[in-house]
């Protein structure tokens, strides 16, 4: 008998052992159908592995039965194989080996996206725009960016020659990067946005991250004159639970409620406080959202938002509200399931989608305005229940137009970005920078040779208007105006990269900063006007607008 014949039985003794066991526990419980059902799936195996023409496999076949019976559950409840435990503990700490770097993957070559800031990857001299064609003796020619992202990872303190190819140059560069451990930051930049008002934009809710705020918080106000601080969690998609009630612990009473979870299982219910002394509990705190900001984001901007401590400012948050536990499998595997749904202190549910219901096309179902209960904050005012934390002050976002995007999607200024760094060695500070009009024109020269062709919703009414036409056969002469029409679109097309100059200038001016000051720089370019943040600066500097907003008399 061969070896994976041999793994299957293997597998499937193991499969008979847990059937008995929970046949058992399933009888004592009077739990007749999950004993029922266990036993059909191993009659189901035990026949496949005698019986099918080829071998199987019975790790794929079951983790594809896994998934399966957990693809009617919510999103956040999935299987963890060994191989992915490591990846898991990597987005938790926010560490890992490897050189310290972003990559993208663009037809079958693989391409540095941004070295991180004083990474091995930006000391050993790599630079955004290579294209990577070997690591170490593998070829990177055809693998995708997750297949290189493994081989870039490993121990500390190790070397790994990497080739590349860099624009202007003729021949490939095989430059050795010696492996650190890499600690993706939670704070990529904190500072004063005038001389008043601080600034900390909080990326991930990783291990420490809590401490780093407050190291930021307090940086800010031993060295300013500190009258208002804003908390940027826009993009933020969550972490650990108890990073967020440290955060929210910086700015409120030791003993404050900040989140509670509530499930099936009551012994799993707990109630989250702050456990240390606030660094400062007058400082005004705004606190900027988005539709990005999510799970841990939205606890801290929950709980600050129903004690009166900070002001809300920007979009919707996503509403993920589902806690979540790590359970230990055999064979080193685990499995992350949904046991309990988060509460803010006055009482509201922070989760938007109800998983347990789908429409009659089958999509999940969300919450209805209609049905949102209302709470009270610790100071009287109204704020509702479901479809995440609504802010004070709604902004409406910007959104690109099809040039904008079609650009962008293309990586037209990305690919510009990489010819302009190759020949200038630095540019004005990110707060100061402009696309001035001799990089705008060598950009729009650079656009001309690219094909970033677009559909525009007008190009798409007129064809279904000519289709329609040709079935309500209509004459030539309405044909000639649709024709026309077509024509004139075209030629406003043409005129669209001037006539949206503005939003492309900001995203070629992302692009330019980000080369010669990293993420930081980014973050610093795109402040200067950036909507939120004015708004979050008007109310800080305004105390009586201010409170006004968190006055109950005023909602």
């Amino acid at each position: 008998m061969n070896s994976t014949k041999n793994k299957s039985l293997l597998f499937l003794f193991a499969l008979i052992s847990l059937f008995c066991i929970n046949k058992s526990k399933a009888q004592n419980n009077d739990n007749f159908e999950t004993a029922k059902n266990i036993e059909i799936f191993i009659d189901t195996y035990r026949a496949l592995n005698s019986n099918y023409v080829d071998e199987l496999q019975p790790g794929d076949m079951i983790g594809d039965a896994i998934s399966k019976m957990l693809s009617g559950l919510d999103p956040y409840t999935i299987y963890i194989p060994e191989s992915q435990i490591e990846t898991i503990k990597m987005m938790s700490t926010g560490e890992y080996g490897g050189i310290g770097a972003l990559i993208h993957t663009r037809k079958d070559t693989v391409i540095i996206s941004e070295p991180y800031e004083g990474s091995p990857a930006a000391i050993a001299g790599l630079k955004a725009g290579d294209k990577i064609l070997k690591v170490g003796e593998k070829s990177a020619i055809g693998l995708t960016s997750d297949e290189i992202s493994s081989f870039l990872k490993g121990e500390s303190g190790t070397v790994l020659p990497i080739t590349i190819l860099r624009i202007n140059e003729e021949k490939p560069l095989t430059i050795d990067v010696t492996r650190e451990i890499i600690k993706i930051k939670s704070i990529p930049w904190f500072g004063m946005v005038n001389k008043n008002i601080g600034y900390i934009k909080l990326d991930h809710f990783t291990q420490n991250a809590g401490q780093e705020v407050k190291e930021a918080f307090v940086d800010l106000k031993n060295n300013n004159n500190l009258k208002g601080i804003v908390l940027d969690l826009r993009g933020n998609g969550g972490g650990l639970l108890n990073e967020a009630v440290n955060i929210v612990n910086i700015f409120c009473e030791k003993g404050q409620e900040v989140v509670s979870t509530k499930g099936r299982i009551s012994e799993k219910n707990f109630t989250y406080r702050t456990r240390l002394a606030p660094v400062d509990t007058e400082i005004p705190v705004a606190v900027l959202v988005d539709g990005g900001s999510a799970s841990a984001s939205e606890i801290v901007a929950g709980a600050l938002q129903d004690i009166d401590r900070a002001i809300i400012i920007g979009q919707r948050t996503f509403g993920k509200g589902l806690v979540q536990n790590v359970l230990p499998l055999s064979y080193n595997s685990q499995l992350k399931v949904t046991i309990a749904k988060y509460y803010t202190p006055s009482g509201r549910c922070i989760q938007a989608i109800d998983y347990s219901h789908k429409d009659e096309n089958g999509n999940w179902t969300t919450f209805p305005d209609s049905l949102s209960s209302t709470f009270e904050t610790k100071g009287g005012r109204i704020v509702k229940e479901g479809a995440g934390i609504e802010p004070d002050i709604t902004i409406t976002p910007e959104e690109f137009h099809n040039i904008t995007f079609s650009l962008y999607t293309k990586n037209i200024p990305f690919d510009f970005a990489t010819i302009y760094s190759s020949t200038r060695d630095s540019i004005a500070p990110p707060e100061i920078f402009e696309i001035d009009d001799q990089t705008w024109d060598e950009f729009k020269a650079f656009a001309e040779t690219k094909d970033y062709s677009y559909t525009t919703q007008t190009e798409i009414l007129l064809r279904q208007m000519k289709k329609s036409a040709k079935t309500d056969k209509n004459d030539s002469a309405f044909f000639e105006i649709i024709s026309q029409l077509e024509t004139q679109l075209e030629k406003n097309k043409s005129g669209d990269i001037d006539r949206f100059s503005d939003e492309i200038k900001a995203l070629l001016k992302m692009e330019l900063t980000t080369r010669y000051y990293f993420q930081k720089g980014r973050i610093r370019a795109i402040l200067k006007n950036d909507k939120e943040l004015k708004k979050a600066i008007f109310f800080l500097e305004n105390p009586d607008e201010y409170n006004k907003l968190l006055s109950a008399e005023e909602k």
